[in-house]
């Protein structure tokens, strides 16, 4: 809540504060389970690179049985040999067709028979292996085909890519995998293709293999550490939100609490920013300064001087007027007791309290130690009743008026007229003084009713022996009315208005000099 009607620069901060507190720990969530999917991601895929590449070696350790079992058949006829081919056929899983070769041709082969075809090892990958898109059986159909040679000998096994590209497709159904051959390489799709082999967007693993020529590149496409945090972590995501909100939400809470009146205030209050400005009273006659009633201004760092009925009325409800009003007495006390001399014997000096001062028996002890900061007799302290909240009369508070009496302290009603309990209070305590509101003093020269009412409260106040204070007087002719109807003391602009203890301390110099040279009364503007 504002204490004044400047523009709070800070009040953006208190509205987006809270969001991006809220949002920390969802960020930083997200983030560590986007870390941990890519980790999980990464070791799926060597896993699963790892598996592939495994059941790859098992399929050519198969053809490579094969392999070692006709190769001392290589060079022989092949009218002879041609059962062993088939048998190999017959007997290993994986192995699609047989073949010898010899001298550099390929001669006797498990499908045909007698057959004849040149060789060119530059085909295979360390003389090893290759990967064929399909042969003039099967074209456009994936091979693998294993070479095995001793000197001008050599037994070729081959393996239907579809034992390749089911377990591309069985060991790692959801990631992006590739059977690389040397410059060839085959992905679940079933084509061979040659070139550069692409990359998988997230968790790009390769496994290499130490005992064939060929490796298996393994990932996943983009989007799928998205799929894997939505599918593994939605809980912890709901749950990181649900502590977003309430971090979001108790940051709201400090900052309103700490920007809250009540905080403000208790801050003010340890701050010591409320300070005491005087405005003088005046007696009739000769219209020289009897007294003064002190002001309570607040001196805000960043607001400057702030008004008081922006911040009074909510000090008063939240109960902290208290130890404000002690530290305005103990900071007036502070500003005129060094300079008392300047006053004259008796100078009224008049400060607010309010109801919850009344049922306080410390105030008694406040006013002790105010008085007891001057010389004897020099002040005379004023405590003016303002009427915003009503005084409950009570033993306390009988006790309290006792006591200020006995110190000599005078009570004063505020603002008579204008509140419902002023009659009231003129019955349940002893009071000494009646303030005239500004606004009866105001419709001097005016509203005839109003000058009847400001008639009534001058008689009653005569009636009852108490003393009048006119308040707000701004003109002459409010002067010279009050004057003549025998009110004992005048306040107002034309006089002098609120002043700091500086400037105070100044105009009480300059009146005594003036006193003086020419016992001429002086007024202040400022």
């Amino acid at each position: 809540m504002p204490f004044s009607v400047k523009h709070h620069p800070l009040r953006f901060w208190r509205h987006v504060l809270p969001w991006l507190v809220g949002l920390v720990p969802v960020l930083c969530g997200l983030l560590i389970m986007q870390w941990q999917s890519e980790r999980e991601l990464h070791n799926r895929s060597e896993a699963t690179a790892q598996r592939v590449g495994n059941q790859i070696e098992r399929i050519l350790a198969n053809l490579s049985k094969a392999a070692s079992d006709l190769l001392p058949l290589a060079g022989q006829p092949c009218i002879n040999e041609k059962l062993a081919l088939r048998d190999q056929v017959t007997r290993r899983a994986f192995v699609r067709s047989t073949n010898l070769e010899y001298r550099g041709e390929l001669y006797c082969s498990s499908l045909f028979g007698p057959y004849s075809e040149q060789v060119d090892t530059s085909d295979y990958v360390e003389g090893k292996l290759w990967l064929m898109d399909g042969n003039s059986v099967t074209p456009g159909h994936p091979l693998l085909v294993y070479r095995l040679a001793e000197g001008e000998r050599a037994a070729v096994v081959t393996v239907d890519g579809d034992h390749l590209i089911g377990a591309l497709y069985l060991l790692g159904n959801d990631n992006y995998l590739i059977l690389q051959v040397g410059q060839h390489w085959l992905d679940r799709a079933g084509k061979v293709q040659a070139g550069m082999v692409p990359q998988p967007e997230v968790a790009a693993t390769e496994f290499v293999s130490t005992r064939y020529p060929f490796s298996i590149h393994s990932g996943f496409s983009e989007g799928k550490v998205a799929q894997q945090m939505r599918s593994e972590y939605l809980a912890m995501f709901l749950l990181l939100v649900i502590l977003g909100a309430i971090a979001g939400a108790t940051c709201y809470w400090q900052l309103r609490r700490a920007s809250s009146p009540r905080a403000e205030l208790q801050r003010a209050i340890e701050a010591n920013e409320f300070v005491p400005f005087f405005q003088p009273v005046v007696r009739s006659g000769d219209y020289c300064w009897a007294g003064v009633e002190v002001l309570m201004r607040w001196q805000h760092p960043h607001e400057g001087l702030v008004r008081p009925d922006l911040f009074i009325p909510y000090a008063e409800h939240s109960g902290q007027i208290v130890p404000m009003t002690r530290q305005l007495f103990q900071r007036t006390a502070q500003l005129l007791a060094p300079h008392a001399e300047l006053m004259e014997d008796g100078f009224h000096i008049g400060i607010n309290i309010t109801a919850d001062h009344c049922q306080d028996m410390a105030l008694l002890d406040d006013c002790r130690q105010f008085l007891a900061a001057f010389p004897n007799d020099r002040v005379r302290l004023t405590l003016e009743l303002t009427e915003r909240k009503l005084v409950a009369p009570s033993d306390v508070t009988h006790a309290l008026f006792a006591g200020l009496h006995d110190l000599g302290v005078m009570i004063a009603v505020d603002d008579f007229g204008t509140g419902q309990s002023s009659l009231a209070y003129l019955r349940q305590f002893q009071v000494d003084y009646l303030k005239i509101d500004q606004s009866f003093v105001a419709m001097i020269g005016g509203d005839a009713l109003s000058l009847h009412i400001l008639d009534s409260i001058i008689e009653l106040s005569s009636k009852l022996g108490l003393g009048i204070v006119a308040e707000g007087v701004e003109t002459e002719a409010q002067r010279d009315y009050l004057a003549r109807h025998n009110v004992d003391f005048q306040q107002g602009y034309l006089f002098a208005r609120p002043m700091s203890g500086q400037a105070f301390i100044q105009a009480l110099q300059a009146q005594g000099v003036a006193s003086a040279t020419d016992n001429q009364p002086l007024t202040f503007d400022s």
